[in-house]
């Protein structure tokens, strides 16, 4: 039987840790599928022992424009039709320095209050498409599809503008196309871009968010997949040993380490006072005779140097542990996962006792080792205070918490101690109420995702 092909869409590098750097591709090769990447990234994959075809072209600045007045106006109408004004906090504001970027700024004010309501929403996404189909990077894509002939075309994510032209030139070939809806949170967030002719979704609670955003979508487009993220903690092959792992990073054989994980400068601009604050808790705890270290792995995309003055002074409780991710520019989207770093993460959390941060969603990677998270829920003593840490707790995809239980909180800087004493004594009762969130976000077993996603593409093509 002639093997089916399919391009796997890397837009940018969000997709390379869920599809080309776990066994995706050699599950899909067993399966009897002829697989290529579509590759927009700078990572060769061919080194890898994958097939590619590198990606080459932009979008067009005016569909920019129109991409950004769509998501204002989806956040508008979200906010009306759900009558919650949370969704204006999913805006961020536009640099305005300048005559060129003030002349975009009212060009998108423009469309958002011309084209407002579901029939509004609906023409900037189709000028989104006619926009793309005016291009070189568009007639470029159809040259490829036209040659290559693939029998679907997969988008490894929602939100890249830069898979508008591939997506569009594939539908207009009448080429199946589909996309991963990429994070927990992105739905609410109004990132959904590209217009395909099926979803994959991480459980049936993203199915009902995506009927609920996009009523247009019917119920047959879309699967029901889990999310290939949290398979490599189910690898036994990504594990080594605790002996192996202290010696590799230098860390003390008899002590306990909990995990610090860091966010993004946006989520918390005071992350690293965070990080102060626990030091100064594992320093009391072990003056009191415990004995507890700090891994920190910070955000893999912030490469900013907040954390250093903490870090020095702090050396006797916190060993960094740095991502393994690549850094190829000096701003955030140019830092890409590296296959490495996979193997990286999962031995940290199976070699630390729990994790604490704001509000990351690494609470479902510790419960997939059946490990607790923290929640960090104050504000530090700072002025000025550049955001309310709890604003983010107010986020519509925290609303998917079964209970306050899921997660231990911290709500005063006093209460660290206390927390992570109360893990360390065996007394946190947490992780059963975040396995229920975990399977309530994310499709169980969840090392069957992958497997999921590849049946999904077979009842397509049928």
């Amino acid at each position: 039987m002639k093997s089916r092909k399919i391009f796997i869409l890397l837009p940018d590098g969000v997709g390379l840790r869920n599809f080309a750097f776990t066994s995706f591709a050699e599950l899909g090769t067993k399966k009897g599928w002829d697989i290529t990447f579509w590759n927009h990234t700078p990572f060769q994959l061919s080194e890898l022992g994958l097939k590619e075809i590198k990606l080459n072209g932009k979008p067009r600045p005016l569909t920019d424009i129109f991409k950004r007045a769509k998501i204002e106006s989806e956040l508008n109408h979200f906010e009306k039709k759900f009558e919650d004004k949370v969704y204006s906090s999913y805006k961020f504001p536009s640099s305005n320095t300048g005559w060129k970027n003030k002349l975009k700024n009212s060009i998108v004010r423009f469309l958002t209050n011309h084209y407002s309501g579901e029939r509004g929403i609906m023409n900037l996404r189709n000028k989104i498409e006619i926009s793309e189909r005016k291009g070189d990077y568009y007639r470029h894509c159809i040259e490829v599809l036209k040659r290559e002939k693939p029998d679907m075309i997969f988008c490894t994510n929602q939100r890249a503008l830069n898979a508008v032209a591939p997506i569009t030139a594939a539908k207009d070939l009448g080429i199946s196309t589909s996309c991963f809806i990429f994070s927990w949170d992105n739905l609410p967030k109004a990132t959904k871009i590209v217009e395909t002719d099926y979803y994959m979704v991480w459980s049936d609670y993203m199915k009902n968010e995506i009927q609920s955003y996009y009523p247009y979508i019917s119920e047959t487009q879309i699967k029901i997949t889990g999310s290939p993220q949290f398979e490599p903690h189910f690898d036994m092959e990504l594990r080594v040993s605790k002996e192996d792992f202290f010696k590799e990073y230098s860390l003390e054989p008899n002590r306990d380490y909990l995990c610090y994980s860091g966010d993004d400068i946006t989520t918390a601009p005071h992350d690293e006072l965070y990080l102060r604050d626990i030091a100064e808790a594992v320093r009391k705890l072990n003056a009191d005779g415990e004995n507890i270290g700090i891994i920190f792995r910070r955000s893999p995309v912030d490469i900013s140097g907040r954390y250093k003055e903490i870090i020095e002074n702090f050396s006797d409780v916190i060993v960094p542990i740095v991502p393994e991710w690549i850094q190829l520019g000096e701003e955030w989207n140019t830092v890409l996962p590296s296959k490495s770093d996979l193997k990286l993460q999962t031995n940290i959390i199976q070699h630390t006792f729990m994790v604490i941060n704001v509000g990351s969603s690494m609470v479902f990677d510790y419960s997939s080792y059946r490990l607790p998270c923290a929640y960090i829920n104050y504000n530090p003593d700072v002025v000025p205070l550049q955001k309310d840490i709890k604003s983010v707790y107010n986020y519509i995809h925290f609303r998917s918490m079964p209970n306050e239980n899921a997660v231990l909180w911290i709500n005063e800087k006093m209460e660290i101690s206390e927390v992570i004493k109360k893990v360390v004594q065996g007394e946190s009762s947490v992780e059963i109420q975040a396995k229920k969130w975990f399977d309530l976000i994310n499709r169980a077993p969840h090392d069957k995702s992958s497997e999921r996603i590849w049946n999904a593409f077979n009842e397509i093509v049928q």
